[in-house]
């Protein structure tokens, strides 16, 4: 990576910026991304949202400044500092977290009334590659129709407007507010005692895992946390925490069988998704997390809508009719799934990919806030995560989400071949997402990647796992005749 720091001018050279995805910032250090573009992804970011609000297309209580944070890459906090700079020579104003998780970014974007947040964080992706996660003003998303495009016009372009004078940096490292409203989510009265491991996989999430840690035993609440890979390392030794990836789930797995937990609990790097592990150390599937969150919910608030997506939808229908919720569908994908929240009223939305939304965190995603409800949903029925999770895969099988690499035919081809080699069945279509058929006691749904030559396969039952063998087999041996090989 370029530790060249930009020319403060404004007037750069234009630049290609190849970073810029449908909703965020991802690339390559050195290669497409570097300090001159997060300077310039900043000072863009700024000048447009500050030139909205002078023209009045923001809330007056909105202020003149843009909350940051970073994760505890190796490079975030040069990435950050750059933006910094570009930020405050539009003449913005910047309130630095520090080190934080992303849902930080959108939890102080609202709470400080700013104009927008970035969060610099990878995530998940390998060590050599950084990004940028924006949000505008009240933490609502920006993607690619919605200011996206415009930040990226701009950041190339390097014509910027002249700033009379510069911005200020203010440090806000204190977490307590954002504690705070997390711990407003369960009622620690209710809690039982548990004993929960929690791997933070050297990421960002110990700092706040220790604050929520003290403010349990404060309320006396009976839950033990064993702590793994706990310390914010940026060369993560363990390995870039993703637990999508199986093998990064051995060692959450086995800390609970070895400390005889009643649950686990493992983050990605900026924490904005968590992962559930039962006391045996098996691995939750995201859609059986987001019916039992829905439930959760529901208990707290009766009739309320629920949204979530169509990849695998049985078993969550199926819950939210039971407890007498309104189910909403919505497309995957965050700025879909906040703005059909805001649509409806909806308390919660959950995606099967371990993203999971709250009204009350500003239509929000957290990695946070699912493990606390999760615990106190234990304590008020009394089961254990293996009890209500297995109840649900015995009523709903499903397959997970199997990836399938293409190497002769389109993304757009499989699809509609695929469509037509089951159309004889007559079965119900709808193209939300990708394509799903329904045949009444089972469905697939089959969604091209956004990035890669990809198509990933969800296939899920009514109570009949022999019949979801048979039907994973069936499309498997269907997809390799097209030339798709299990990635």
């Amino acid at each position: 990576m370029s530790t060249t720091n930009p020319v403060s001018t404004d007037n750069l050279p234009h630049r290609p910026i190849t970073s810029f995805k449908a909703y965020d910032i991802r690339g390559e250090l050195g290669v497409n991304l570097d300090e001159d573009i997060a300077y310039r992804i900043g000072r863009a970011f700024a000048q447009i949202l500050a030139s909205q609000r002078s023209q009045n297309q923001v809330s007056d209580s909105v202020n003149n400044s843009i909350v940051i944070g970073c994760d505890i890459r190796d490079s975030s906090e040069t990435l950050k500092q750059a933006t910094i700079r570009g930020i405050v020579d539009a003449g913005v104003d910047v309130i630095d977290l520090g080190m934080t998780g992303t849902e930080e970014v959108y939890f102080a974007t609202s709470h400080y009334q700013a104009l927008g947040g970035i969060e610099v964080t990878a995530s998940h992706n390998p060590i050599n590659y950084n990004g940028l996660k924006l949000v505008r003003e009240s933490s609502k998303p920006i993607s690619a129709d919605s200011g996206l495009a415009e930040i990226q016009a701009l950041a190339e372009q390097g014509s910027f407007a002249n700033s009379s004078q510069k911005g200020q940096v203010i440090e806000k490292f204190d977490k307590t507010a954002y504690v705070d409203h997390l711990m407003s989510f369960i009622d620690t009265n209710k809690l039982s005692p548990l004993k929960i491991v929690i791997n933070s996989g050297n990421g960002s999430a110990g700092p706040t895992v220790d604050l929520i840690e003290q403010r349990l035993q404060q309320s006396g609440a009976p839950i033990e946390i064993i702590k793994i890979h706990h310390t914010p390392d940026g060369s993560f030794p363990n390995g870039i925490p993703n637990p999508m990836i199986i093998a990064n789930r051995e060692s959450t797995k086995q800390a609970v069988i070895n400390h005889k937990a009643d649950l686990g609990i493992a983050f990605d790097g900026d924490f904005d998704r968590c992962f559930l592990f039962d006391a045996q150390g098996e691995f939750v599937e995201g859609s059986y997390v987001v019916g039992m969150l829905a439930q959760a919910f529901l208990q707290k608030h009766d009739g309320a809508a629920i949204v979530y997506d169509p990849r695998v939808l049985y078993n969550t229908e199926a819950l939210i009719e039971e407890a007498g919720g309104k189910a909403v569908i919505s497309k995957s994908g965050h700025s879909f799934i906040k703005q059909v929240m805001r649509e409806s009223g909806a308390v919660y939305g959950g995606e099967m990919s371990a993203h999971h939304y709250f009204r009350d965190f500003f239509y929000c995603d957290s990695g946070m806030i699912p493990w606390l409800l999760t615990i106190e949903l234990l304590s008020t029925t009394g089961k254990s995560l293996g009890q209500l999770v297995n109840e649900r895969i015995s009523a709903y099988p499903s397959s997970g989400e199997i990836n399938f690499k293409l190497t002769q035919a389109s993304s757009d081809e499989i699809i509609t071949a695929i469509e037509a080699y089951f159309s004889p069945e007559n079965p119900d279509k709808n193209t939300l997402d990708g394509l799903s058929l329904d045949f009444g006691d089972w469905r697939f749904n089959i969604r091209a990647s956004n990035t890669e030559p990809l198509v990933r396969l969800n296939i899920e039952t009514k109570g009949n796992e022999a019949l979801l063998n048979e039907k994973i087999e069936e499309i498997k041996s269907w997809l390799g005749q097209q030339g798709a090989q299990i990635a």
